[in-house]
């Protein structure tokens, strides 16, 4: 075989079969976003203490997205473009002091493209179902418009069982952007070698490169949330939440590689 030239595996001469193709990503998405709160000190078991402490504060984002190449075939294969998420960040006072950022604990996805993506860049995704509530640009009892009164559901399920419930009411008001939306986000990143079989991966931290940046706004609501015990995932380790502002809308970004955090 000649020299490969994938990006990620499969490693091949042609690279056509590689799983994730280099960046620029482009992202555009719809995203029902749900602040809340919790007890600070409970962060400890899902934040890296070298990185920072966590605020009590953290968001949770439902996403539909649409994402591609600089060539934009995946939009003529959608398949291979479209994928939904759920996005878990907390916010830290960082470790030396400094800007407050977020870091992503969890985050769950149902496209294999995109799970490996997110790890290459920090996020710590495994395969998960979520299912949200789209609007539609029409006046219609379906279309859950972006107006007053909407309302909008999300929910979250890992392995077949159900992890995070939510629900918004829009309120039809222009609010400011919550979670990743408004801060960096840190995410680990971190390998084990299987050489070395008894020794576990020692991380290192990212945040993403992002330019291009285009949203049309944030319509805010209120909301409920709750997270559900589950025998492997450890979203319950922050304890009761509650849900303190939510917003919807869309936006588009573009990744094009990541910084060291």
């Amino acid at each position: 075989m000649a020299t490969p030239q994938s990006f990620t595996p499969p490693f091949t001469s042609s690279g056509r079969s590689a799983l994730v193709q280099a960046p620029p990503w482009h992202y555009a998405g719809w995203l029902v976003n749900v602040a809340f709160e919790f007890d600070a000190e409970r962060g400890a078991a899902l934040v890296p203490a070298e990185l920072g402490v966590a605020t009590g504060k953290g968001c949770v984002h439902f996403a539909d997205w649409q994402s591609c190449g600089d060539d934009g075939r995946e939009l003529l294969d959608p398949v291979y473009a479209q994928y939904r998420e759920t996005i878990v960040v907390l916010e830290i006072e960082p470790k030396p002091a400094g800007d407050t950022r977020f870091y992503c604990p969890l985050i769950y996805v149902d496209q294999d493209i995109s799970l490996l993506r997110g790890w290459l860049q920090g996020w710590p995704k495994k395969i998960g179902q979520t299912w949200l509530t789209r609007s539609m640009p029409l006046i219609h009892p379906a279309a859950a418009p972006i107006a007053a009164g909407s309302r909008l559901g999300a929910s979250l399920s890992v392995k077949e069982r159900r992890l995070v419930d939510a629900s918004v009411t829009l309120s039809g008001e222009q609010t400011g952007r919550l979670g990743f939306l408004s801060a960096p986000t840190v995410g680990a990143i971190g390998w084990p070698d299987l050489t070395q079989p008894g020794i576990g991966a020692v991380p290192r931290y990212l945040r993403a490169d992002i330019i291009d940046r285009v949203e049309p706004g944030w319509t805010g609501g209120r909301a409920t949330l709750q997270f559900h015990d589950h025998p492997v995932e450890e979203l319950v380790l922050l304890g009761p939440v509650q849900a303190t502002d939510a917003s919807a809308g869309w936006m588009g970004i573009t990744v094009r590689g990541a910084f060291a955090a």
